[in-house]
């Protein structure tokens, strides 16, 4: 099966505004890693912050609830890298603390101060690799990517129209894929529970 990488996003982003594909992102310059021509240089970074973009609004394949982080020996509680964003669990009922990152550590602005006596659990969106998203979130980074493209490399209005309206109907499919997986409900039923509506067929099960 062929699964959508990076290369073939570009590829796609190139293809949406009438350039032709190329073979391969990086070719090595004495012993190092660099991009093949500025413009697959410019692509790609246009794909990699649309992706940051997408990712950040938090979507269920890649937000955890309740994650625990363990302070440090210092009593300090290093953040991972990949995390785009966090709030304490439960921070809007129970006003205790009100914590941000700062250094790549976390901050008590409450208290002032870097130290925690124990373990915190966050909701935490993170930062996944471009090749675990689900297929239609790649789908639509690469049309996000390509209506950028189109309006900083071509400047052509109908063509970013169109990739516009692609672009529109994918995030639809997107938030489809969100309510699908997320089993989301307005009853406020706590996660890791067990909820059964009624069913209109007990009815006329009598």
């Amino acid at each position: 099966m062929t699964t959508v990488t990076e290369l073939t996003s570009v590829n796609s982003i190139l293809g949406s505004i009438g350039q032709a594909p190329v073979s391969r992102i990086y070719e090595k310059v004495n012993g190092t890693l660099e991009y093949i021509n500025p413009e697959i240089a410019f692509i790609h970074n246009l794909l990699r912050e649309t992706d940051e973009d997408v990712q950040n609004e938090g979507w269920i394949f890649n937000t955890e609830w309740d994650y625990e982080l363990l302070p440090n020996a210092d009593g300090e509680i290093n953040i991972p890298p990949e995390v785009l964003r966090m709030d304490v669990s439960e921070g809007q009922v129970y006003r205790t603390t009100d914590v941000v990152r700062r250094n790549g550590k976390l901050y008590d602005k409450l208290n002032h101060t870097y130290k925690f006596e124990g373990p915190m659990c966050f909701d935490i969106t993170w930062k996944l690799d471009y090749e675990e998203l689900p297929s239609v979130f790649k789908r639509y980074i690469t049309l996000r990517a390509s209506g950028r493209a189109a309006t900083q490399l071509v400047s052509n209005p109908q063509l970013v129209q169109l990739l516009a309206t692609q672009e529109a109907q994918v995030r639809a499919s997107c938030l489809e894929y969100e309510c699908n997986q997320g089993d989301h409900t307005f009853f406020g039923t706590p996660k890791g529970t067990s909820y059964r509506s009624y069913q209109p067929y007990r009815t006329l099960a009598r």
